[in-house]
């Protein structure tokens, strides 16, 4: 986010004057062994890989999140790069939990030296490697993953997300489904960290505020078929319904269609919050609701990640990867090293109780002359806490409009 944050928000839901101060992405396998590359120091140069989804069920997500880090190396080395050297960057492809792409990915990166690894988008791709990265020394820093689980994974101090947890989210899309009327709630619910963590949730907060979850039916990934949790939520009779999914959306939503379900009783989540202009007739989704951790991408920000993937019409957690390479880089200046952990030691320390900048160029300037930083992002003000968590974030709500398309109704800022 900006330094002044206050300001940036829009208020006017009164469900969030009722009372949520709060805080996606989807859902352990072995370590891996540290290379004398991975290790780092202040001769080397800062390598970089990201781990975001090219393919699989968020693959929307990919194009964007990578945009954000590759704009934020090139501003990143137009600076001066860090410690004298250009910072380099291996992208490679996390896929989702269907496959084994992620580990796949990871041991490359791993054997090529990287000190951090941004990504992955799913909560439960790194579960996969979670491991395997911070049991080799490195940063794994997501700037999508919002299962709760990972406040105390046994990380070493080296994992790191720009996106706030789903205690956040679940609260703020709870209440607000109540503020709009909503007594009863049925939710469809993806069977992983993600759709589990984010399920509860919305659960407590639904009760919290005096409504009733009615129904809850799950599904796995990989599963193409949803008719039966289609008909158990409907025979529940909800008067809102979140879905909590990755692009399974796109069989859900005809199916409530053709139960009689209208787009006003739909919400959907970070994990969904897609542009369904091609899938489904004008109209479908007109409506209805949808929830984003992160603040609205600004005009300003579209138009540098326009100069870096020019096809972008989706922006989600672009501006949450571009925070988490910066941030990885300005932890390394501080450092005078690009071994993950002396980074990883230093990224608290960047985020907060300093002098204010938002940038890499100006705040490289301030480290430079010994100064303490604060960097406040583009997704918010990512003062960390001491598990790597952020301790603030701001949530965005979304209305789809009559293309299908979600635009930005209002943003809320939360304690985590």
């Amino acid at each position: 986010m900006t330094a002044s944050t206050d300001a940036r928000f829009v208020r006017g839901a009164k469900f969030l004057a009722a009372g949520a101060a709060i805080a996606l992405m989807a859902t352990a396998c072995g370590g891996g062994s540290e290379t004398p590359e991975a290790s780092g120091s202040s001769d080397a140069a800062l390598k970089i890989g990201s781990l975001l989804p090219t393919t699989g069920a968020l693959a929307f997500l990919g194009p964007p999140e990578i945009a954000g880090v590759d704009l934020a190396i090139q501003e990143i080395n137009d600076a001066g790069g860090v410690n004298g050297k250009d910072v380099e960057v291996i992208h490679r492809d996390s896929g989702d939990t269907t496959t084994n792409i992620a580990t796949q990915s990871t041991t490359d990166m791993l054997g090529q030296g990287v000190s951090a690894v941004i990504g992955a988008a799913s909560s439960g791709v790194s579960k996969t490697v979670i491991n395997q990265i911070t049991g080799a020394g490195v940063i794994q820093f997501s700037p999508a993953n919002t299962s709760p689980d990972f406040t105390d994974w046994d990380d070493d101090g080296l994992f790191w997300r720009t996106a706030p947890s789903d205690v956040m989210q679940g609260k703020i899309l709870g209440n607000f489904m109540v503020s709009q009327g909503a007594q009863n709630i049925g939710m469809i619910v993806l069977n992983d960290a993600y759709g589990t963590g984010l399920a509860t949730n919305i659960k407590g907060a639904v009760e919290e505020a005096g409504g009733t979850v009615v129904a809850e039916p799950m599904f796995n990934e990989g599963d193409s078929q949803f008719s039966a949790q289609v008909d158990e939520v409907v025979a529940a009779k909800p008067d809102a319904i979140a879905i909590i999914s990755f692009d399974q959306s796109k069989q859900i939503v005809p199916l409530l269609v053709q139960k009689g379900i209208t787009p006003d009783q739909m919400y959907f989540v970070d994990g969904n919050l897609s542009d369904y202009s091609k899938d489904f007739d004008p109209g479908t989704l007109e409506g209805a609701y949808g929830t984003q951790p992160g603040s609205f991408a600004k005009d300003d920000f579209k138009e540098r990640l326009a100069e870096i993937d020019d096809s972008l019409e989706v922006w989600n957690y672009a501006g949450e990867s571009y925070d988490a390479t910066n941030l990885v880089a300005l932890a390394a200046v501080a450092a005078g090293s690009t071994d993950g952990k002396a980074i990883a030691a230093k990224l608290e320390e960047v985020s907060k109780d300093g002098e204010k900048c938002t940038d890499f160029a100006s705040c490289k300037t301030l480290l430079d002359a010994g100064t303490d930083i604060d960097y406040d992002g583009i997704s918010g003000p990512i003062s960390f806490s001491e598990k790597g968590d952020v301790s603030e974030g701001i949530m965005g709500i979304y209305k789809y409009d009559g293309d299908n398309i979600p635009q930005p109704e209002m943003e809320e800022a939360g304690a985590v």
